[in-house]
């Protein structure tokens, strides 16, 4: 029987949640504290999380991103929200999916199986995961070269996918042009770093919310660049 823990201040709800679920047959829990959601989620085994964003103590967005740097439960995000910010929030964190209250019972329930269905087959499948690499919203499918701002996937060309992954993996290591273009060109720089300042340009024209104040890669001045953990 699969655990589903629910993170919900608003007990009316989370009971009509848990009721619904229950005639599925899941084993549901309750948690109205957002602290002691995060605490649970942590540390027991629950098959899949249902998390309100508004809670007392620790908010929804919190627990999803603590979680999500641990485990790969399924997470399923329920908001009063409508702003499409806290949904592409929300699903850059790690969310697996956002619903809106108010919100039919019964479609919660067919999602919650919808996506336990889905992870159990990648589980049962066999098959390695990707290998990703993802800091504050960047996550940079290492696999699949493909990477995403806040759940939207952004284009890049063989040398700026190799060049952003590169300075990631090296988190708060300052880097000169120069090294950066042997490493990456796999040569020897001869008057030609302008390459790499170019390149590190049209990085940041994808995924800084403000180039101006980057808050990925920075610019250490009369030396070279280094990425911000």
């Amino acid at each position: 029987m699969s655990r589903i823990l629910i993170v919900e201040d608003e007990e009316s709800i989370a009971e009509l949640e848990k009721d619904y679920l229950e005639l599925s047959g899941f084993d549901v829990d309750i948690e109205t504290d957002g602290s002691q959601g995060l605490d649970r989620a942590l540390k027991e085994d629950f098959d899949l999380l249902i998390l309100d964003l508004m809670l007392p103590g620790t908010d929804g967005f919190e627990i999803c991103k603590q979680v999500r740097a641990v485990k790969n439960t399924p997470i399923l995000m329920v908001s009063a929200k409508k702003d499409d910010i806290d949904k592409i929030r929300g699903l850059g964190l790690g969310a697996d999916d956002y619903i809106t209250k108010p919100f039919s019972p019964s479609e919660m329930v067919a999602r919650v199986k919808a996506h336990l269905a889905r992870y159990e087959r990648l589980i049962g499948s066999g098959m390695p995961e990707n290998e990703i690499v993802e800091i504050r919203g960047l996550k940079i499918d290492k696999t699949a070269r493909r990477v995403y701002i806040n759940g939207e996937e952004k284009n890049f060309t063989t040398k700026e996918f190799d060049l952003l992954t590169f300075l990631a993996q090296n988190p708060n290591h300052v880097f000169t042009k120069e090294e950066l273009f042997r490493e990456i060109w796999d040569m020897e720089s001869v008057g030609d770093i302008a390459t790499v300042t170019v390149h590190i340009k049209k990085i940041r024209e994808k995924i800084e919310f403000n180039t101006a104040k980057p808050q990925y890669i920075e610019t250490i001045w009369g030396v070279g660049y280094r990425f911000k953990m």
